[in-house]
């Protein structure tokens, strides 16, 4: 069953559109990649899928509601959580206090929610009271991701959530996408490693705000354009 489908995505900053005519669709449950050089638009979609930047041409549906037009606080109440790549975190604050920040759309108590995240992330259940900017960058990204996922989200956009992280990180952060979309909850990775992409069934290429190629993700790694326009051949 669709969950989320962008047609005919046109967006960017000001007078300049950074995106052009771009579509996707996934499923319930998937795990998709958004792959292409630096400046392919990967970010601006992530962030125009989730209401960040409203398109300036094009629709898009959430579970067939149309949120082309909301919000970021109208995406989040239909289930839909977005973890930017910088400035995910807001450092002055504990650990408990930027989980509790992803649940500002809900009512009632959450510790339960809490609970889930450090299930997910255990090394999070003993720094609960430790101001987050004084955490490593892979405990910090646990912290942005654990809020993404506090609402109990239908789908989670990540935007290279290894970026910066060095390598053993990269692989602990990797299996925790893994975990999560074990759980059934679809994610949309914006990946800049191989391993990253791997994770994914189904990938799609982005190269100058084009939709350029689409498919599984195991035959698109092995094509000519893919290599020249991903890896720099």
């Amino acid at each position: 069953m669709s969950l989320l489908t962008a047609n005919d995505l046109s967006a960017g900053y000001g007078e300049v559109d950074v995106l052009h005519g771009v579509s996707l669709e996934m499923n319930e449950g998937e795990l998709v990649a958004t792959i292409g050089p630096n400046g392919a638009g990967k970010t601006t979609l992530l962030r125009t899928i989730s209401g960040v930047i409203p398109p300036d041409r094009g629709s898009i549906t959430l579970n067939e509601n149309d949120i082309t037009a909301l919000d970021p606080e109208d995406t989040i109440r239909l289930g839909m959580s977005f973890v930017p790549q910088d400035n995910n975190i807001f450092p002055s604050l504990t650990v408990r206090e930027n989980l509790e920040m992803g649940a500002y759309t809900l009512k009632g108590d959450f510790n339960d929610r809490i609970e889930e995240i450090c299930e997910i992330f255990p090394q999070l259940r003993e720094r609960m009271g430790q101001k987050a900017g004084t955490m490593s960058g892979g405990q910090q990204q646990m912290v942005a991701v654990g809020r993404g996922m506090l609402i109990r989200p239908k789908i989670l956009l990540l935007d290279e959530p290894t970026a910066g992280l060095q390598p053993s990180l990269v692989k602990m952060m990797l299996s925790k996408v893994e975990e999560i979309n074990d759980l059934g909850v679809a994610v949309l990775l914006v990946a800049q490693t191989v391993d990253a992409v791997r994770l994914a069934k189904r990938a799609y290429l982005l190269s100058a705000g084009e939709m350029v190629l689409s498919g599984e993700t195991g035959e698109m790694l092995e094509t000519d354009r893919v290599k020249d326009l991903y890896f720099g051949g």
